[in-house]
C-alpha cells in the first residue's frame, strides 16, 4: 500500500519563543531571521535546506511536500520549546539561560507543496546570548522534525514515470 497524504493546509503557530510556520509560499529567509532577533542575542545559527538538483546519481527536477498540518505544527512548536529547555539545563550553559531561558528565540518554518530546484523548504533559526547554544538547539530541532513532525516528501526524477513517484517520511 502506497502512502498518500491529503491535502495540506498553511498553519503557524507562535509565541514569545517560538515560532514556528507551515505554508505554501517561498520562505523568505530574511524576514524568518528577523523574526528572532533581540538585542540580548549575541549569536544567531541558521541553517536552510534547499531543493538540490540530484540525488543518488539520479536528477531532481523538484519536490513536493505534505504534511498533516494540524498535528505537525504542534509537533514543530514542541519541538522547539524542547531544545531550549533542554539547552538551558545542560551543564556547560552560562548561568544566564538557566535563569531566564526566554533569551534564547527560535523560529522553525517548512515550505509545503512543490520546491522547485535551489529553494529553501526549510529554515529554521535561533538566536541565544552564546555561539554554542544556538547551534546546538539548532540542529537538534533540525534533527528532531525530521525525525518526528508528520511532514511527507516526494522526489521527481528527470526521466522516470511522475506516477510513480512514492511519498516518503521527510529523514
Amino acid at each position: 500500500m502506497t502512502l498518500t497524504p491529503g491535502p495540506s493546509i498553511d498553519a503557524s503557530l507562535k509565541d514569545s519563543q517560538v515560532d514556528c510556520v507551515l505554508t505554501y509560499r517561498q520562505l523568505d529567509v530574511q524576514k524568518i531571521v528577523a523574526s528572532v532577533q533581540d538585542v540580548t542575542a549575541g549569536a544567531t545559527a541558521i541553517f536552510i535546506g534547499t531543493t538540490r538538483d540530484s540525488f543518488k546519481g539520479k536528477i531532481v527536477t523538484r519536490l513536493e511536500y505534505q504534511s498533516y498540518s494540524a498535528v505537525a505544527i504542534k509537533t514543530m512548536f514542541s519541538i522547539g520549546h524542547d531544545a531550549i529547555k533542554t539547552i538551558s539545563r545542560s551543564d556547560y550553559q552560562p548561568i544566564d539561560l538557566i535563569n531566564n531561558p526566554s533569551m534564547i528565540r527560535c523560529a522553525i518554518h517548512h515550505r509545503l507543496g512543490t520546491v522547485p530546484i535551489g529553494e529553501p523548504s526549510i529554515v529554521i533559526v535561533v538566536s541565544s546570548p552564546h555561539r554554542k547554544e544556538a547551534f546546538v538547539i539548532c540542529e537538534e530541532i533540525l534533527e528532531e522534525v525530521k525525525k518526528k513532525a508528520q511532514i511527507w516528501k516526494r522526489e521527481y526524477y528527470e526521466g522516470e514515470n511522475e506516477s510513480e513517484a512514492e511519498w516518503k517520511a521527510n529523514n
